[in-house]
């Protein structure tokens, strides 16, 4: 995925790669410019995450397995509901 710019704000990425039998693989994703000023936040909260979870889910029409490494925000108790 190519990103251009010329400013120097940080982006950060948080994607989803989808394989289904039978099925070409996808590639979901959603971009977060840094917007301190926004909500003071540079990365993605686990509403971030949640709400990419639940538009893939939608998306795709089917049940997720999710695999996830040990990132502290992906350990958070409303992200595992």
């Amino acid at each position: 995925m190519r990103v251009r710019g010329r400013s120097r704000r940080r982006i950060s990425i948080a994607a989803l790669t989808c394989y289904k039998p039978g099925h070409r693989s996808r590639l979901i994703y959603r971009p977060r410019r840094d917007d301190s000023a926004r909500d003071g936040r540079k990365s993605f909260s686990w509403r971030d995450y949640r709400d990419l979870l639940i538009a893939a889910h939608q998306q795709l029409g089917g049940p997720i397995v999710l695999v996830r490494d040990n990132l502290n925000v992906h350990k958070a108790a409303d992200l595992r509901e």
